[in-house]
């Protein structure tokens, strides 16, 4: 899946996917459905684009319907999620709006049990990414607003979900390699994903005695519309060209361990996170 990326920037967090060049591959056309997830019900934060888009889709080949939220400026995004689950046979609930707010995260829950009337997997996975070289650029709304999309929106959606599941659910958290080696130009980002890896870890532990399993995956590289949102054209370029593999991941290639961790596949997996990041060992 070698990638050449020319360098681009988008000025709006976090992103717009239909502006990316080249667009991402959200998912493989060899990847077989086996009914992994049939006829459950998927909640995914920052559904409408990347890696959150990929895993829509995966699940709804796998025989999920989906409730996704994103940001009303990524519409464009959250249409294109809408067609390619509709393309696999299953249902889609668009649901836009601002993460920030708490009521909205308590809404988004209730929309989805109104519409589907049940819930039974919660993606965790809205993030913006803010770019600060010198830390002392960094502003307290910079800092207040990663916080509250990143993490806070995490233990919101969450609560607000627990009501409805039920033994066998699921819990999925996007955390981050950089949350295990920290990124010197992403001090706020970094923290967060460090937090949501330690959130997964506890929660997982709280949540054991009621056999809901609670884990997360940590991408490393990934070609998404939040890196061309984050950093200047000139280092999309060199994007991913760090790693052990030389080069960055796509979506379709992160999307599947979210399969995994959702299905019965991982019934004996809770507390842990997978680390597809192209090869970097973490030890974590």
């Amino acid at each position: 899946m070698e990638t050449q990326i020319p360098p681009q920037h988008q000025d709006v967090q976090p992103g717009i996917q239909a502006e990316l060049d080249p667009q991402p591959k959200v998912i493989r056309y060899n990847y077989r459905g086996t009914n992994k997830l049939k006829d459950k019900v998927a909640l995914i934060t920052g559904g409408d684009s990347g890696i959150g888009q990929s895993v829509a889709v995966h699940f709804a080949r796998e025989g999920a319907d989906i409730a996704i939220v994103y940001t009303e400026r990524e519409e464009v995004d959250a249409q294109q999620t809408k067609e390619l689950v509709e393309a696999e046979g299953r249902q889609i609930l668009l649901l836009p709006g601002d993460l920030k707010q708490a009521d909205f995260c308590e809404r988004v829950v209730e929309e989805t049990i109104k519409r589907f009337g049940k819930l039974n997997i919660v993606v965790n996975n809205a993030a913006i990414q803010l770019q600060h070289k010198k830390f002392e650029e960094m502003q307290d709304e910079d800092l207040v607003n990663t916080y509250e999309t990143n993490i806070y929106s995490f233990f919101r959606v969450t609560k607000a979900a627990l009501k409805h599941l039920h033994e066998g659910d699921s819990i999925i958290n996007t955390t981050s390699v950089t949350a295990y080696q920290g990124r010197a130009d992403l001090p706020e980002y970094s923290s967060t994903k460090g937090a949501i890896m330690a959130f997964t870890r506890a929660l997982a532990g709280n949540l054991a005695k009621k056999k809901i399993r609670v884990n997360g995956v940590a991408p490393g590289p990934i070609w998404t519309p939040l890196n061309p949102a984050s950093v200047s054209a000139k280092e999309v370029a060199m994007f991913g060209k760090d790693v052990p593999m030389k080069r960055p991941g796509q979506p379709c290639e992160v999307a599947p361990a979210y399969v995994y961790l959702a299905s019965e596949d991982s019934s004996y997996v809770t507390g842990q996170v997978i680390h597809p990041n192209g090869g970097t060992i973490i030890n974590g």
